[in-house]
C-alpha cells in the first residue's frame, strides 16, 4: 500500500504496531495498522480487502 504525502501529513502517526494495534481494535469501525513508507510509522486504514483482518477484543 502506498500512502501519498498529503494522506501521511492528515493521518495520525503511531511510532509502534502494538499502539496502532490498540488503536485499531477500540475504533467502531474496522481498521488496520499498516507502516507507512514515507515516515516510518505506523497509520491505520479502513481498506481491508485481501488482507488479514486483526482479532476482536474478547477473543471474537
Amino acid at each position: 500500500m502506498r500512502t501519498r504525502p498529503g494522506i501521511c501529513a492528515r493521518k495520525r502517526r503511531y511510532a509502534s504496531h502494538d499502539e496502532a494495534v490498540a488503536a485499531a481494535l477500540k475504533a467502531a469501525i474496522t481498521l488496520r495498522p499498516y507502516r507507512c513508507a514515507l515516515c516510518r510509522q505506523y497509520h491505520l486504514t479502513s481498506r481491508t480487502k485481501g488482507m488479514r483482518s486483526l482479532p476482536r477484543e474478547g477473543g471474537a
